[in-house]
């Protein structure tokens, strides 16, 4: 559809007119589950850490939790941080099996971040290691309170940032050269706000 509009795909992902990027978003996804249930189960049982990271020589923790799980020896680096995956829960696997089944792509790792409240956020960032290869599919599932991505355009001055939000239920897909062109964050903000999870599923390329 043309003049802007969202673009109606089969699987019932709309695609983002963007230049330089292939976005597509679904606001509501079938999880089996409701969305309040999977919040709190994923909360209780994922094993979140508070990451640190190195910003200009000076040590800081990361304002959210994380936790990586995956296939057997899918280590992931990035921002100076080496992460190893745990195994696969049952309730993971099933959200894995959903997504694959939407976004037709086959993933063998998930990154979840947990922004507890309104001072969490993640700053302006591209996931382009060199483990995701190229051009990385990463199909990202949010749960919870509903948070706006920022998306800026890395070269292009002339293009407006956009601001997605992105409700509880919602899948956003982000492939091609997405992560070549785009940058992406959560940014904290001052009305206060319940908590959100969220679930980036990704395949690491395996390295001999």
């Amino acid at each position: 559809m043309k003049n802007g509009c969202l673009l109606l795909e089969a699987s019932g992902m709309e695609k983002l007119p963007m230049v330089d990027a292939d976005i597509s978003l679904c606001q509501q996804v079938e999880l089996g589950q409701p969305y309040d249930e999977l919040l709190h189960e994923l909360i209780d049982n994922i094993a979140w850490r508070q990451e640190e990271v190195t910003i200009y020589g000076k040590a800081h923790l990361q304002p959210r939790l994380s936790a990586w799980y995956g296939d057997k020896e899918l280590n992931y680096c990035y921002s100076g941080i080496t992460m190893h995956p745990r195994p696969w829960s049952q309730t993971l696997l099933n959200l894995k099996a959903r997504v694959e089944s939407l976004t037709d792509q086959d993933f063998n790792s998930v990154l979840l971040n947990y922004y507890r409240d309104h001072r969490d956020g993640m700053g302006m960032h591209s996931d382009d290691e060199s483990e995701l290869g190229k051009q990385p599919v990463i199909a990202s599932l949010s749960l919870g309170e509903e948070r706006t991505l920022v998306l800026r355009h890395k070269y292009r001055k002339d293009l407006n940032t956009i601001k997605l939000p992105l409700p509880s239920g919602s899948l956003l897909v982000m492939k091609g050269a997405t992560q070549n062109y785009w940058k992406h964050g959560i940014n904290k903000q001052k009305q206060p706000c319940g908590p959100r999870l969220n679930l980036t599923f990704r395949n690491i390329i395996k390295h001999r």
